[in-house]
C-alpha cells in the first residue's frame, strides 16, 4: 500500500466506489454533523483513548473512506488526496508538512450532497490538525464529527462499522492514550508533545496482512513517502529540518 491509488479491500466491500449518492442531506443531518457532540459522548469517549498519532492516522483513514466514496463526483478530491498523504507524513514528521488551511473564513455553504459532505470532512480534518500542530490535549474529540459523516455516506454501514469497532480496539492497545478527560484543564491551554508516540502506517488500518510492530510502522510509512510526488503536493515541504 504505497499510495491512495489502490482502494483498500473494506472500502470496496463498502460499495463506496460508484455507489449513487443516496445519502440524505438534510438541515438537520448537515447541523448535526456540524455539532456531533451532543449524543455522541460514548463515541467521543471512545476515541479518548486513542493517542495523537493513532488520532491522526485515523484521521488519514477516515479522510480516504471519503475520498473514495466521492472520486467520479468531484474534482475536488484531487485536493483531498494531497491531505491524506500530509497526514502520514505529519505522523512522520509533523515538521516537514504544511498547516491544512481550508475555507478559513468558513464562509462556503455545507449544502449539496457531495460538494457539502466533503466541506464538512474537510473542516474537521482541519481542525484535527490544527489541534495536532498545537498539541492540544483535546484532539480526540474533533474526531467524532469525521467518524460519524464517513459512516453516513458508506453505503454498507455493517462494514464501516466492523472496520471502525476492530481498528479502535486495536489502536487503544498499540497506540493507547496516556491522560483521560477527566484530569484536563478545559481551557485547552497546556500542550502535548506527541513526539515520542510511535507512528502509525495506512497499512494498519488496511491491510488485513499487516503485523504491527514499531518497525514494521516505521518502515511501510517511509515506503509511502518515498512514493510520493513531494513537489506535487502544496501541504508538504521536505526542505525544512525537524526542529
Amino acid at each position: 500500500m504505497r499510495n491512495l491509488n489502490n482502494v483498500p479491500k473494506v472500502i470496496m466491500d463498502s460499495k463506496s466506489i460508484g455507489h449513487p449518492i443516496d445519502f440524505k442531506w438534510t438541515k438537520k443531518k448537515i447541523d448535526q454533523l456540524l455539532d456531533p457532540i451532543e449524543g455522541n459522548e460514548d463515541l467521543e469517549n471512545t476515541l479518548m483513548q486513542i493517542n495523537h498519532k493513532g488520532s491522526i492516522g485515523l484521521t488519514a483513514a477516515l479522510l480516504e473512506w471519503v475520498y473514495w466514496r466521492f472520486t467520479g463526483y468531484t474534482q475536488a478530491t484531487c485536493d483531498t488526496q494531497k491531505r491524506i498523504e500530509a497526514l502520514w507524513c505529519s505522523i512522520s514528521n509533523r515538521e516537514q508538512t504544511n498547516p491544512l488551511l481550508f475555507d478559513t473564513d468558513l464562509e462556503i455553504s455545507a449544502t449539496g450532497a457531495v460538494n457539502g459532505a466533503l466541506w464538512i470532512a474537510l473542516m474537521n480534518v482541519r481542525m484535527i490538525d490544527v489541534r495536532y500542530r498545537k498539541g492540544s490535549y483535546f484532539l480526540q474529540n474533533e474526531l467524532v464529527g469525521l467518524v460519524l459523516l464517513a459512516r453516513h455516506i458508506t453505503p454498507k454501514k455493517k462494514k464501516f462499522d466492523n472496520w471502525l469497532s476492530q481498528t479502535i480496539t486495536t489502536l487503544a492497545q498499540t497506540h493507547p492514550c496516556t491522560y483521560r478527560n477527566t484530569t484536563l484543564d478545559e481551557t485547552d491551554e497546556a500542550v502535548y508533545n506527541s513526539s515520542n508516540e510511535p507512528v502509525i502506517s495506512r497499512e494498519f488500518f488496511f491491510d488485513s496482512e499487516f503485523k504491527y510492530s514499531n518497525e514494521a510502522s516505521e518502515n511501510a510509512i517511509h515506503n509511502f513517502i518515498d512514493n510520493l510526488d513531494l513537489k506535487a503536493n502544496p501541504f508538504l515541504d521536505f526542505s525544512r529540518k525537524a526542529s
